[in-house]
């Protein structure tokens, strides 16, 4: 008996042949069976191409009757055994070794999103178009997250850096329509002086311009609404004075029916160093001394109440809990669950 190919899959004729065939036994079959994996496997399993991308986009949790979204902007490569402060090169790069991490760190750009259940608030708008391609996410992964960026009643800033602000506006006109932004006077006045950016170096006067460019069509449409330090901003949304990285840096506890949140903005940068010496700081402290104070603080607090923390460069989504280790602190990321 012969295979016959008349055109058709080749497994259409041989079960023809089982049909119309009598002496067509079950071991016929089987060997039939093996010719044709033969002849059709190359094919069937090829190898596919790497595809050699990951996309996280956003993560959410539930604190009490609040929704949290962790929303990723994207990651930026930047060099922390040169940018790192109050240590040295060779101390950086060894703890950075001792997290599987070498220089330059990819490093989490990270927003998040309150629904509070009467309003909607984002806390930073990523980096828009200022850092280049690998940021600027945001805006998208709201989207994905299902909402939309007219639908964000309140922006509050940590600060006017521009991986903070640069996702506001495009071109002059505001992202999020409906919004009002609010950040700390502190740095409003500093940030947003024509005067300042005058008499800055060559070298820091992009980042005046990418705070004005991304703040001023709120300012223009009476949009913006600056607070002086400790501000009840919402029910369960307070700012808390954390100045020291910048002249008005803040952080924002969020609280719903007993559980706590605090995000902590550029409180801190690098995991892997500054958990194990909160002594470290960066080139873009406008104040280290201050800086350091306030992480140490924020440090101890979060360790002592055990509440859930979120920042903006720790690995995405960010969300963790502090635990002390000696004079030291651990990072303890939250655990994945895949419903809120």
């Amino acid at each position: 008996m012969a295979f016959v190919n008349d055109g058709l899959p080749l497994v259409t004729n041989f079960w023809r042949l089982k049909v119309t065939s009598p002496r067509f036994s079950c071991t016929s079959i089987v060997a039939a069976i093996s010719v044709i994996s033969a002849c059709v496997a190359p094919a069937a399993f090829a190898a596919a191409p790497m595809v050699k991308t990951s996309a996280p986009g956003y993560y959410r949790v539930m604190l009490g009757d609040f929704e949290v979204t962790a929303l990723s902007d994207g990651t930026v490569a930047l060099p922390m055994d040169q940018l790192l402060t109050n240590t040295t090169p060779a101390k950086t790069l060894k703890a950075l070794e001792k997290a599987h991490l070498k220089a330059p760190v990819e490093t989490s750009v990270n927003g998040y999103l309150i629904n509070t259940g009467g309003k909607l608030v984002l806390i930073d708008s990523g980096a828009g178009s200022l850092f280049g391609p690998t940021l600027g996410r945001l805006a998208a992964n709201i989207k994905a997250a299902g909402y939309q960026p007219e639908q964000v009643d309140e922006i509050y800033i940590t600060h006017m850096h521009g991986d903070h602000v640069g996702g506001l506006a495009a071109a002059g006109i505001p992202l999020f329509v409906n919004a009002t932004v609010r950040a700390d006077q502190h740095d409003a006045d500093f940030w947003l002086s024509q005067t300042n950016l005058d008499k800055a170096e060559a070298g820091a006067k992009g980042s005046f311009q990418g705070a004005m460019a991304s703040l001023n069509p709120y300012v223009k449409a009476d949009k913006f609404k600056a607070f002086d330090g400790d501000t009840e901003l919402l029910p369960g949304i307070k700012a808390i004075a954390s100045h020291g990285h910048t002249a008005g840096h803040s952080i924002y506890l969020v609280e719903s029916k007993g559980q706590k949140l605090m995000l902590w903005g550029d409180l801190m940068h690098v995991a892997a160093v500054q958990f194990d010496n909160p002594s470290v700081t960066i080139k873009f402290d406008s104040d280290s001394k201050a800086a350091a104070a306030q992480r140490k603080k924020a440090y101890a607090d979060a360790a002592k109440q055990g509440y859930l923390v979120g920042s903006a460069h720790l690995s995405f989504p960010g969300l963790g809990y502090v635990r002390p280790e000696g004079k030291a602190y651990a990072w303890v990321p939250l655990n994945y669950s895949p419903l809120p």
